[in-house]
């Protein structure tokens, strides 16, 4: 149906060099950091010069919308101002760039198309409004400070292979919405560094889930597995609010037959009102950064 690109066809091919580290900064220019993120960045930069490894700082400004320049100038201030340092980077080149996700689209793109080529993914044409009227929330899984998912209709999902998509879509597939079909009651599982055996069930903690919006991006979930096999990250660490991110990545690498890097998941500073910090559009006094 498509051909890949030698870039994708790389990433296809890609392994990790036994015994080499790459670990990842990765923040998303949506909002000024806050003591969460500076808590997680500062146990990546731990564990990677503990390692004596990589580390690679990568802009994943993917929403377009949503992210602003002024955003990506504090969080290097700040992650500069907290005294870590990276090997890689917008500002400090390297050979795995460009930095900025929202300059990596034509990867992006090609990893949909491969998705398609294999039938694993399929045109969402439903509004959010219909997908949450006729859905069910997802089964809570035990991370603090989290609300349970919506979980995408099963009956949403079409019957016919990819292949018979409208010829629009399979066309132009970025002006089209893409689901990921998750393959309901199957077991997803990994070890993580931090929080031990992780195991969740399609169609119970999560269902068929966005990899490309009609806006003509990639989502969050395939945008940082086709980076991290690109990169050649060979750990990830992330805050536990993305485990359940995590089940669905599995399955995107899967689907791209592509190693899993190792995971460490920090654990969430909560607020007063015992949820997760947000992003704010207010810079945080940066002396509370490490505060507990």
């Amino acid at each position: 149906m498509f051909e890949t690109t030698p870039p994708f066809k790389s990433i296809l091919n890609a392994k990790l060099e036994r015994g080499a580290y790459r670990g990842r900064l990765a923040p998303t220019p949506s909002g000024y950091l806050h003591a969460g993120h500076a808590r997680t960045f500062g146990i990546a930069h731990s564990r990677a010069r503990d390692a004596r490894g990589t580390l690679v700082l990568r802009i994943e400004d993917v929403d377009k919308l949503r992210c602003k320049e002024l955003y990506v100038k504090a969080a290097v201030e700040d992650l500069r101002w907290a005294g870590l340092t990276w090997d890689e980077g917008p500002d400090v080149g390297g050979e795995h760039g460009p930095y900025f996700q929202s300059k990596r689209s034509k990867l992006y793109l090609e990893a949909l198309k491969y998705l398609i080529s294999k039938d694993l993914v399929y045109p969402c044409f439903k509004s959010r409004s219909q997908v949450r009227a006729a859905s069910a929330l997802a089964e809570p899984w035990e991370v603090a400070g989290l609300e349970p998912e919506v979980l995408y209709p099963a009956a949403f999902r079409p019957d016919l292979p990819c292949a018979a998509a409208p010829e629009t879509a399979l066309k132009n597939p970025q002006h089209f919405n893409w689901r990921f079909k998750a393959q309901d009651g199957a077991n997803v599982e990994f070890d993580d560094l931090n929080y031990g055996a992780q195991s969740f069930e399609a169609g119970k903690h999560f269902g068929d889930f966005l990899v490309w919006r009609k806006e003509g991006c990639a989502s969050y979930e395939l945008a940082v597995v086709a980076d991290d096999i690109a990169m050649g990250i060979s750990e990830v660490v992330r805050g536990a609010d993305l485990l359940l991110s995590t089940a669905r990545q599995v399955l995107i690498y899967k689907a791209f037959n592509a190693e899993l890097p190792a995971f460490f998941h920090c654990p969430l500073i909560l607020g007063a009102d015992g949820k997760k910090l947000s992003k704010s559009a207010h810079r945080v006094n940066r002396g509370d950064f490490f505060k507990e």
